[in-house]
């Protein structure tokens, strides 16, 4: 009976941490998303600070170009700038959750191996075929 509770416990474990790991990885590419965005933003906004005054700036919307004053488009990109930095702290803050959270499950995971051999046992032999 025991057994099967222990099996039980480690199968849920299992998904928990398969579940924990994917949104870890979506974390990831999502602040890898967030920063590739914020260095767009800082380059351009670079540029756009070289650009004199009274030269006319564009902007894109789809294939079409409107013509925009520079302080929109650099209000724009301090913009896109500010929001990027803080979806990164979001992400980042999550981020350490999730690490946090699998960390405990993995320790969860060896505490019930090593209360149970016989699971590590069994866990090896399906392994190995």
């Amino acid at each position: 009976m025991a057994e099967e509770a222990n099996r039980t416990a480690f199968v849920e474990l299992q998904g928990r941490m398969i579940e924990t790991t994917a949104k870890l990885k979506q974390v990831v590419n999502q602040m890898r998303m967030k920063e590739g965005e914020k260095k767009r933003a800082y380059l351009t906004l670079e540029e756009l600070k070289q650009v004199p005054e009274d030269a006319n700036t564009y902007k894109t919307i789809g294939k079409l170009f409107v013509l925009e004053p520079k302080s929109v488009l650099v209000n724009e990109q301090e913009q896109k700038l500010r929001d990027s930095d803080n979806a990164i702290s979001s992400l980042s803050t999550t981020k350490e959750i999730l690490d946090k959270q699998l960390g405990e499950i993995e320790i969860n995971i060896r505490e019930l191996l090593q209360q149970d051999p016989s699971l590590a046992q069994q866990i090896m032999n399906m392994a190995v075929m």
